[in-house]
């Protein structure tokens, strides 16, 4: 079944191209799709293009749809094109004649944009908890390991003093600008597009502010062009939310991976989180680490792929809107799975005692050294001068008890304060 047959037989190679694997996609659709013609239905009935007990009909069939998409035996099969011809045909086989009532004042374009708006929405929202969930992790790690000094490094070289609780912390941080960003992509996301149909809207006296609040949206999308337009815009938004979270959680990644190396040998996992080698068996490899990073580089992509595929398409529909469902759910589905691992990773993470009197750390605190000649009334450039030529002369004698005051550095993390940012976010 197609919703635009109109009884002429199209070439199959055509067909097959054209409809690629919506089926498989739009399962992740289902749910949102009954609910937005629960929604229509509802609002049908309302201003008088049903009447009440085709309401009652159509609304009972369609939960009876959505139990089984709940239960996991909804199906697509090779007859229907998508998901929207599947629940149509269920609705016509069930009710005949009120069935086919379903898809007045509405077009395949409007079903797809608010199916999918509902699955950015309740996924952008599960990401950003997952996320929220991670950093309150971070920040009772950062407790934890707050005394543990850690070696900064710039350009990969031993530079100043840092601590466990800085660098988890400094993660937690970070991904609270995520939080900011997915904030932004859920108001995007959250207007409802049904009713503007094919993008021009409808002559039909529908209700859209009645299928706004059904369906939970904080607002709709009043214009019609600009919600057939927001096809496109809401992907390109969503998986730039999800690209920036990604950008974090590789550069974390990559740093697990490098203080889990010997030369390193900063932290360590137990070992049912690491793999081995099949000729060298000593190895104990962070392969769910390195595929994180390798994972999340991939969602970064996307992103770009969002842009290009859409960033010279004039107003109005265009097939190409279909290229952009693929990529857009992938970037969903992975993004929560990769939260998962990597929540349930870090918090077996094994820090350890880093060896300070270790020769290469002997001018990890050359700055600190600096710091105290010049609050004994030396002037910085001075005392640069000095524990330089000390520092070439191979004569420097480190101090390794200065501690750092200033609100957010290694002996004054501010965690409740970082705390306080990510719990203003609601």
């Amino acid at each position: 079944m197609k919703l635009w047959d109109k009884g002429i037989s199209i070439d199959k190679q055509i067909e097959k191209f054209t409809v690629g694997n919506d089926r498989e996609l739009d399962l992740h659709l289902a749910k949102y799709d009954i609910q937005a013609s629960i929604a229509h239905g509802k609002m049908l009935g309302k201003v008088g293009i049903m009447d009440e007990e085709e309401v009652e009909q159509i609304v009972s069939e369609l939960r009876k749809l959505a139990k089984s998409v709940e239960e996991g035996t909804f199906t697509i099969e090779e007859d229907f094109e998508d998901v929207h011809s599947k629940i149509e045909y269920e609705l016509t086989a069930a009710l005949g004649e009120t069935g086919k009532k379903i898809h007045t004042a509405r077009s395949r374009n409007d079903q797809v944009l608010v199916a999918m708006q509902l699955y950015f929405k309740e996924n952008l929202q599960e990401i950003s908890s997952k996320t929220g969930k991670l950093i309150d992790l971070l920040l009772e790690l950062a407790e934890e390991h707050k005394e543990k000094v850690l070696p900064g490094y710039t350009h990969l070289q031993v530079a100043m003093p840092s601590s466990f609780g800085l660098w988890f912390s400094a993660y937690a941080e970070l991904l609270i600008d995520d939080l900011y960003l997915l904030e932004a992509g859920l108001k995007i996301v959250d207007q409802n597009p049904l009713g503007s149909a094919a993008g021009y809207g409808s002559s039909f006296p529908i209700d859209r502010e009645f299928t706004t609040k059904e369906l939970g949206f904080s607002t709709l999308k009043y214009n019609v062009v600009a919600a057939q337009m927001s096809r496109g815009k809401c992907e390109r938004t969503a998986t730039s939310n999800i690209a920036s979270l990604a950008n974090t959680l590789s550069r974390f990644a990559m740093d697990i991976c490098l203080y889990m190396s010997e030369n390193f040998d900063f932290i360590t996992f137990p070992d049912e989180l690491t793999t081995g080698s099949s000729i060298m068996p000593h190895k104990k490899n962070p392969d769910v680490f390195e595929l994180i990073r390798g994972k999340c580089n991939k969602l970064q992509a996307i992103a770009n792929e969002m842009i290009l595929i859409t960033n010279n398409l004039p107003s109005g529909y265009h097939r190409d809107y279909q290229l952009i469902k693929e990529n857009s759910i992938y970037a969903m589905e992975n993004m929560k799975e990769i939260l998962d691992v990597f929540t349930h990773s870090i918090a077996q993470v094994k820090v350890k005692e880093v060896n300070l009197e270790d020769e290469k750390y002997r001018y990890l605190f050359t700055v600190d050294s600096i710091n105290d000649l010049v609050m004994q009334g030396k002037s910085f450039r001075e005392a640069y001068k000095k524990i330089g030529a000390e520092v070439e002369k191979g004569s420097y004698q480190p101090g390794t008890s200065k501690k750092h005051s200033h609100l957010g550095s290694k002996d004054n993390l501010a965690l409740e304060e970082i705390r306080k940012k990510k719990n203003n976010l609601h």
